[in-house]
């Protein structure tokens, strides 16, 4: 019997992407709905809002530099709501009160990865974001999330205060953008089959099984 080669999945995504947080959701579904194809997953940063400030900013300040005035915001955020519900999700837009620069929230993910809990460092974050109106900007915050996944809570809180992977992670979020990635998120198979947007798990199983089967009859010829 032959093993299959695993399928090598890059999500180029941000914790503060909303659709991002609905993918998460829908490509887990999708690999539950193709639990035979081997797969090897690598969440990717990207910057949704690079102009915001290390230390982040109000949010009322953010939804007017971005949609024209925080009631704009309220239409497509209750179609968000909606399909975030429909995932089992919880998103409450009210509750958050700071829009922060996520570069420190993917240099825990890049170092939650280590110890191959990757995923549930996002997720944790998300969560604290979308759910909780947690503030992404407070180190405190951060060290927690960090601590409820099993990293170390002082030697994050250590390498927080630092520019660790700083440059590593702008390298990795200005290379998506290169690529021509500007839309999030964006589901990368076998590095060169890329569907963007937060597509029906459905779809995402799909490709999987396409995608796989297509590398691994290349590496049988």
């Amino acid at each position: 019997m032959s093993t299959l080669k695993p399928l090598q999945i890059d999500i180029v995504s941000d914790v503060v992407c909303p659709w991002c947080y609905i993918g998460k959701r829908r490509i887990e579904n999708a690999l539950a709905l193709a639990p035979d194809v081997p797969v090897e997953i690598n969440w990717r940063p990207f910057f949704l809002n690079s102009w915001v400030p290390r230390e982040g900013i109000g949010r009322d300040e953010y939804l007017t530099a971005k949609f024209g005035s925080v009631e704009a915001y309220k239409g497509i955020a209750g179609r968000v709501v909606a399909a975030a519900n429909e995932e089992g999700l919880v998103y409450r837009p009210e509750l958050v009160r700071r829009q922060p620069n996520t570069i420190d929230c993917h240099r825990l993910i890049h170092w939650a990865d280590a110890q191959g809990k990757s995923a549930e460092m996002k997720q944790r974050l998300m969560e604290l974001y979308f759910r909780d109106g947690g503030d992404l900007t407070d180190v405190i915050v951060l060290v927690q999330a960090a601590a409820d996944c099993g990293l170390d809570a002082d030697d994050v809180r250590r390498r927080l205060a630092t520019d660790e992977d700083a440059e590593l992670i702008s390298a990795q979020a200005k290379d998506a953008s290169d690529k021509g990635i500007s839309g999030v998120p964006t589901f990368v198979f076998a590095q060169k089959y890329a569907v963007s947007g937060a597509q029906p798990a459905e779809q995402l199983a799909r490709a999987i099984r396409q995608v796989s089967a297509e590398v691994n009859a290349q590496a049988a010829e």
